[in-house]
């Protein structure tokens, strides 16, 4: 199983026009991030493209990425959010992933974490923690994603060894 969800974010003034956009709905302009991550959080692909791109066309290019990345039958299901629609949903079908869109209960207000669906939104606030990735600041969208797997070698690395991030609340003499 995998979830799919989208992150805007702001890019730095050096980045260049023609690979940003505007996202009218979030009121960002720069790049929109698309991951796939798997249910604990681990990133199997990114897509980077203008922050004006519809999730559809991302949620395509990840669900390609992932079919490619994967073993034939690897992943039969991927959820996604109400921003992903039934497009999503039919090129999934050809590859072979049933892509579940998690709706929110409309009596519920504000904001409500989905389970399962979660784990995505647990990976961006994980990867806000590397500097680099607050901003966009790469003039490649390529180069982007890449520093997200970066990023994502340095908590997987983490995790295996048990060590923590070096905080900045604390001085170096306490560590």
């Amino acid at each position: 199983m995998i979830v799919l969800d989208t992150q805007s974010v702001r890019a730095a003034s050096g980045v260049p026009a023609p690979t940003t956009g505007r996202n009218a709905a979030k009121k960002v302009s720069g790049r929109k991030r698309g991951l796939a991550t798997n249910v604990l959080g681990l990133v199997i692909a990114v897509v980077v493209a203008a922050a004006s791109i519809h999730d559809n066309a991302i949620g395509n290019a990840l669900l390609d990425r992932v079919a490619t990345a994967t073993a034939p039958g690897g992943v039969q299901t991927a959820l996604v959010d109400q921003g992903f629609k039934n497009s999503v949903v039919a090129h999934g079908a050809t590859h072979g992933i049933d892509v579940k869109i998690v709706e929110r209960n409309p009596a519920e207000a504000g904001f409500i974490p989905q389970p399962k669906r979660w784990v995505v939104e647990q990976t961006y606030g994980t990867m806000s923690l590397h500097r680099r990735l607050v901003r966009d600041y790469e003039h490649e969208p390529a180069s982007s994603e890449s520093r997200v797997y970066w990023a994502m070698t340095d908590v997987m690395t983490r995790r295996l060894t048990g060590t923590s991030i070096p905080t900045w609340r604390f001085p170096r003499e306490a560590m």
